[in-house]
């Protein structure tokens, strides 16, 4: 690799969009990788342009960091995603994506007809807990949280 094929850490830095600082982070966390100089500097391959812009449109989408890596740790770090590595971590994140989906959709609709009524004290409201009868079931929004369990579970089970 000659050395008009790598970037420093500013340039990765500014062509990203990102701080030198989350940079380090990514590197830290091994989602990125760089080699040193003799001058102990970064140095990083222009596919990790790339592999950043994937970081940060899954993280922009809700993957965790640690999902995003354990799906990338079947690509190696010297080097941009091939088509087919590109389209199995997709296929990872897919249904998670999906249920995202259905759980925003679901709780768009919801919060709608709330500032619909502007009560939620209603009896047919959605997220109305009357009495906290739901408390046992745990914490949080039980009935959003139930409803998105249901839906998983179905998938699931779906053939």
């Amino acid at each position: 690799m000659t050395l008009a094929q790598e970037l420093s850490v500013g340039e990765v830095a500014r062509r990203s969009g990102l701080a030198v600082s989350t940079l380090h982070f990514y590197e830290s966390k091994g989602l990125i990788a760089s080699r040193r100089t003799g001058g102990n500097q970064r140095r990083y391959m222009r596919g990790v342009l790339r592999r950043i812009a994937v970081i940060r449109i899954a993280q922009r989408a809700g993957i965790p960091l640690e999902e995003i890596r354990q799906t990338f740790a079947a690509i190696p770090l010297d080097r941009a995603p091939t088509m087919r590595e590109w389209e199995r971590a997709m296929r990872a994140w897919t249904e998670a994506l999906q249920q995202r989906i259905s759980d925003l959709t679901d709780l768009r609709d919801k919060l709608f007809n709330c500032i619909g009524c502007g009560c939620l004290s209603v009896t047919d409201c959605p997220l109305r807990n009357g009495d906290d009868r739901l408390g046992a079931q745990g914490p949080g929004p039980r009935i959003l949280i139930t409803a998105a369990e249901r839906r998983s579970r179905r998938k699931r089970t779906a053939p």
